[in-house]
């Protein structure tokens, strides 16, 4: 699989060591990333992380702006200045630097999260109270596109009964 999926709650140990569960692994060594890009979340209590691929759509999003704008300057100073390139041991482990670690609110347990092509590194109870929120605006959003989603033209099975 080439895409970050489940969840996985892992130990941190007292030096701050913790396993990145190896099917998050295999994705980051099939995306040629030796180590892992991580930064605090800009709205959650959380970090997101991932590998060259998540690397390079911060690139596209920062392409958007002009070089010398003050929007591309946050943006840039958020993602890039604000993050740890975390390196992997050859025991599976990283180290989660204490800033993030605090930022996040996690102490002795991380939890992983799949998103496709990033991963996110939550303190379990700020998880669960997230998951329940997200469940309850994914089945409101799937009532309003229909059992059906969106179709090829971009319709809902709603919109074209």
């Amino acid at each position: 699989m080439d895409e970050f999926a489940g969840r996985y709650d892992n130990r941190v140990d007292a030096k701050g060591r913790v396993s990145v569960p190896a099917s998050f692994r295999a994705v980051l060594t099939k995306d040629g990333a030796e180590e892992i890009f991580c930064y605090p979340h800009p709205e959650r209590r959380c970090l997101e992380a991932g590998g060259n691929r998540l690397v390079r759509k911060i690139h596209q999003i920062l392409e958007e702006f002009p070089v010398l704008s003050q929007e591309r300057e946050d943006l840039a100073t958020f993602y890039f200045g604000e993050s740890e390139t975390l390196k992997i041991d050859a025991d599976g482990r990283t180290i989660l630097p204490k800033r993030l670690k605090e930022f996040a609110g996690i102490a002795d347990t991380a939890v992983f999260v799949g998103l496709g092509d990033k991963f996110q590194i939550w303190e379990a109870d700020e998880y669960d109270a997230f998951r329940s929120e997200a469940r309850d605006r994914a089945r409101a959003l799937r009532q309003q596109l229909g059992a059906g989603g969106r179709s090829t033209s971009g319709q809902t099975e709603k919109a074209r009964e």
